[in-house]
């Protein structure tokens, strides 16, 4: 699976709790670097999957937009949301 990125660094990804491997693409200008996931095995037609990411963002990182816990509906916690849309091959 591929998914969009900017100006971010990776340090974990598993898929329903098994470490994925994971990987950067080629960096384009303006579009930003792909993360090439692996998943830990075969995904069935309608199979349901939970990808987590661990990583930390940064001020360039312009897809990425925060609200803080005041902005969410139930003001304990904030919320972070992306632009960026998957790519599925």
């Amino acid at each position: 699976q591929v998914l969009d990125t900017r100006e971010v660094q990776v340090f974990k990804v598993t898929v329903n709790g098994q470490d994925a491997k994971f990987g950067f693409g080629e960096k384009h200008s303006f579009k930003g670097t792909p993360l090439e996931i692996t998943f830990p095995f075969e995904l069935r037609r309608g199979q349901e999957a939970v990808v987590e990411i661990c990583f930390e963002s940064s001020p360039r990182s312009s897809a990425l937009q925060w609200f803080s816990p005041e902005q969410t509906s139930g003001k304990k916690h904030p919320f972070l949301f992306s632009q960026c849309q998957v790519e599925w091959i």
